[in-house]
């Protein structure tokens, strides 16, 4: 049976966060913050001490590619900031399946979320008031909406990559020397990705050149994870879930997808879809048992191919599938017998 990651229940705890505000030497930043402590220094400082500015300054391939970062502290504060790294192919991804990276960051002072979004969202779908919008006014509203999430998501930055998806799946693209860039100066601890099982295709190119990023950097994060957008894990043997418990700032989430009006006025309810999906993985999440959370979000994690270099995307989501069938098989052999 996998385990359910929950929020850290102190969170709130107006003594910890007293604690954290007050004076502490390098030791007591040791002691209580040990996987982060150097990192947790340097946002303590203002600015890292050993790093310059001109460091932070992204090389990315598009010159209309932005950073944003929605407290207006400088690039270096930001990157430094970030803990969790989330990677979308559209604008609204990132807010439909990194609930849990977005909550376990928001509003934290040793931990932050940084959110990439790779393409341009110019091919969306539009009706209603949004009928006669052309592309470039498409891209504009949705470059909008994504940063308002932001904002709301209390997130250290967001950087928009301004691909269109044509280029992301063309391999002559230069995503991934981007994201090496990105992830070179951020140094997250965890990544979080779209699953190698997902069905639309530019989601599946993404997670792709995220690997291929990976694999190139001289920094490694602890843990990478694959999420649920254009198909989901339930058929995940449970002993392979990540699963997340996101029950918690229902009016967080809520919001951070209903900024995008273009998309749901546009004729896809997203915003409930989401919801729906992640309330119906905490319902069928245990068959003999009351509901532990009101929404769960489920993960594959992908670590292993950073692991392992020589290790085969598909082969290994093939893996997964493979046991899926395998249980499958084996159940109704087993009640085929009786």
């Amino acid at each position: 049976m996998c385990s359910v990651e929950q929020l850290d229940p102190d969170l709130e705890d107006a003594s910890q966060v007293a604690g954290l505000l007050g004076p502490q030497t390098d030791q007591d930043i040791d002691a209580r913050h040990p996987q982060q402590a150097e990192k947790f220094r340097e946002i303590r400082q203002g600015f890292p001490s050993v790093i310059r500015e001109d460091f932070f300054t992204l090389k990315l391939s598009h010159p209309s590619a932005e950073l944003y970062i929605p407290d207006g502290r400088p690039p270096a504060q930001a990157y430094a900031r970030t803990t969790h790294l989330g990677i979308g192919a559209h604008p609204d991804d990132l807010e439909f399946m990194t609930w849990w990276a977005i909550l376990r960051c928001f509003q934290s002072l040793e931990r932050g979320f940084t959110g990439v979004t790779v393409t341009d969202g110019r091919g969306s779908s539009r009706v209603d008031e949004y009928a006669g919008y052309s592309d470039d006014e498409m891209r504009s509203v949705r470059l909008k909406e994504q940063k308002r999430a932001a904002m709301i998501g209390d997130y250290a930055a967001l950087v928009c990559l301004d691909y269109s998806s044509a280029e992301v799946r063309s391999r002559e693209s230069r995503l991934v020397e981007d994201l090496i860039e990105i992830l070179e100066a951020t140094r997250p601890r965890e990544v979080y990705t779209h699953n190698l099982a997902d069905k639309h295709e530019t989601h599946v190119a993404v997670t792709l050149a995220v690997i291929q990023a990976l694999r190139s950097c001289r920094h490694r994060p602890d843990k990478v994870y694959g999420c649920e957008v254009w198909r989901c894990l339930d058929w995940m043997l449970d002993t392979d879930k990540v699963v997340f418990d996101v029950s918690a700032h229902e009016n967080l989430t809520m919001s951070l997808m209903g900024v995008y009006d273009s998309q749901i006025a546009g004729g896809k309810r997203y915003d409930l879809a989401t919801q729906g999906r992640k309330r119906a993985n905490a319902t069928y999440h245990m068959s003999h048992a009351a509901d532990r959370a009101s929404c769960l979000e489920l993960a594959m994690d992908m670590t292993a191919l950073l692991e392992d270099p020589s290790l085969d995307p598909a082969a290994f989501v093939l893996a997964h599938v493979d046991r899926f069938r395998q249980d499958v098989e084996l159940r109704i052999g087993r009640l085929s017998q009786k």
